[in-house]
């Protein structure tokens, strides 16, 4: 096979990595990665990066990548997690095809080259609590002190590890454990638990298993298996990696995958901790795992982006081997960037303030012709009705406007969108809290858009629903879930639960054409931001529940504008 025929350019260092071993044959030219989640709780935005990263390197190398499913501790795991999981790759865009893998698929050849180790004199079974292991591992100072049955025989180790799996002793008596080295510099290598008791059962398995392997153990031997070329993890593994091929190589693994680590996603204004995100979850600070104001993918999703936004987010960012924060503002400019061509422009008023047109023959309705997209002129145009009574945005009308204010005001005249100029005669107040609760406008009968003939010059453009034909909503005004706050001592920034992460306004109404599409349609209110139909809250009911996805302010380009 010619290996530098499939070579992408290189624009990371993985890539530069996968590019010399292609160059040198290594693997036989092959490429094959995987995503090995854990199915203890909802996939982030955190691990979007690395679906794209393995799916995107095997579609680049004409190579493979697996989904596995980490799942060596049943007491945390669901499958409802695998569901979700393998859902949020699927919406990503991405197919394992027949390459859907589980640790447990493993378990008995793991138990089994455990045996090996054992007889090789390279495990042994201690009896060591979890405390006692941890208080004589040492420190990065001082080495750590080896455990009273690292000298049992083979004999004995290949026993006791026998009656671990028979459920013989209780969880947390015995565990199996690597013979590495005490003194190591890497804390990773001094000793480390390879098997641990635990009396679980196992979505998978049932109860066919009392032991479980640990991570470090499983997932060299996972990758193994499967024949997976690049190993490709987060940063924190990178300790690990000496473990990773000493398992490897204790059990004749030749070639064996190699295991390469990248900086993790941090996100302002985000958590990433799955820890985190499962206490918001069950202290009922959000919704679900789905909430919108949420990273997970389902959150994400519910509230409007697109797989496209986040694989373009993902690439943009790019790959690295030091960690760093990303700016929230590059998400929302890549849904942006993504929707502004696809997303219908339509009105929606949130605050609504009603205007009576005095001079509009009574009983008259007009039809009016309005684009869908002025960018893409292919998303052709809709019919809107325009009468005597509408509403318009309140914010849009201010009784004594500073002097750049170029909206709606008393003696004031606006176009209104597609519609005619009017201006504004008459304010009717509540008489008992002085609230405006109508305007009286009179139109200009020459000025309808498309065909003006008044010589009328306006600054203000409204959007503007019709009373008859307008349709209740509810809209959900999302911001971040955490604001950056400053730590006092270090200076450093630091999220903090936002207060203000939602606000629900009950009062929306929007333009008869919102009940012709399905939830999940995005769309662009006009003026005010990217608009989602929830997915969850419009299944048959009324009014409209929209969640909005970014506003139109985008400030990703502005700090890229005042970089040049």
């Amino acid at each position: 096979m010619s290996n530098e025929n499939h070579a992408p350019v290189a624009s990371n260092f993985i890539k530069n990595i996968i590019n010399e071993d292609l160059k040198n044959n290594k693997n036989d030219g092959r490429v094959h990665t995987r995503f090995p989640p854990e199915p203890n709780g909802y996939l982030h935005i955190g691990h979007a990066k690395s679906i794209c990263l393995n799916f995107g390197l095997a579609r680049d190398y004409k190579g493979l990548c697996n989904l596995r499913f980490d799942d060596t501790n049943p007491s945390k795991e669901d499958v409802e997690y695998v569901e979700s999981i393998q859902e949020d790759v699927r919406w990503l865009g991405f197919d394992w095809e027949e390459r859907l893998f589980y640790a447990s698929d493993y378990f008995e050849k793991m138990y089994e080259y455990a045996v090996d180790l054992i007889k090789a004199g390279k495990a042994y079974v201690c009896d060591l609590s979890g405390d006692q292991i941890r208080e004589t591992r040492g420190t990065l100072k001082q080495p750590g002190v080896e455990s009273p049955y690292r000298g049992r025989s083979v004999e004995e180790n290949l026993d006791l590890f026998h009656r671990m799996r028979a459920g013989e002793f209780p969880d947390g008596s015995r565990v199996l454990r690597a013979k590495i080295d005490m003194a190591s510099p890497n804390m990773n290598m001094r000793d480390p638990v390879l098997y641990r008791i635990a009396k679980v059962k196992h979505h998978r398995t049932g109860n066919e298993w009392c032991i479980y392997p640990m991570y470090d153990y499983a997932h060299p031997l996972s990758d193994a298996y499967e024949g997976i070329t690049h190993s490709i993890c987060t940063l924190e593994f990178e300790d690990h990696r000496p473990l990773y091929d000493w398992v490897l190589k204790a059990l004749d693994f030749d070639p064996h995958p190699q295991q390469i680590e990248f900086a993790r996603l941090n996100l302002s204004n985000t958590v990433m901790s799955k820890r985190k995100l499962r206490e918001l979850v069950e202290n009922e600070v959000v919704d679900g795992w789905d909430d919108p104001r949420m990273p997970t993918i389902c959150g994400l999703r519910r509230r409007g982006y697109t797989p496209e936004a986040i694989k373009d987010f993902c690439d943009r960012i790019g790959v690295a081997k030091s960690n760093s924060i990303v700016d929230i503002a590059l998400l929302e400019h890549c849904v942006r960037e993504d929707l502004k061509l696809k997303a219908p422009r339509m009105m929606g008023v949130i605050n609504p303030l009603k205007v009576v047109i005095t001079n509009y023959p009574e009983g008259q309705e007009e039809k009016l012709k309005a684009e869908n997209n002025p960018e893409n002129p292919e998303m052709g145009h809709r019919e809107m009705i325009f009468e005597k009574e509408i509403y318009i945005e309140r914010d849009d009308f201010m009784e004594d406007p500073p002097k750049k204010f170029f909206r709606l005001a008393p003696g004031k005249e606006v176009r209104l969108k597609y519609a005619y100029i009017i201006r504004c005669d008459e304010v009717v107040k509540d008489p008992d809290t002085g609230e405006v609760i109508e305007l009286r406008c009179s139109y200009e009968p020459t000025s309808k858009s498309g065909s003006d003939t008044s010589g009328k010059k306006v600054k203000g453009t409204l959007h503007w629903v019709s009373k008859t034909y307008g349709v209740p909503a509810t809209v959900r005004l999302y911001d971040h879930l955490f604001i950056e706050k400053e730590n006092g001592d270090s200076g450093e920034l630091q999220p903090e639960l936002n207060p203000g992460s939602v606000k629900k306004m009950e009062k929306a109404l929007v333009e008869p054409g919102f009940k012709e599409y399905n939830a999940g349609q995005q769309f662009q209110f006009m003026r005010h931001g990217y608009f989602v139909l929830d997915t969850e809250d419009n299944k048959g009911s009324r009014p409209l529940v929209f969640n909005r996805i970014v506003s139109l302010r985008d400030t990703w380009a502005k700090i890229q504008k005042s970089q040049k």
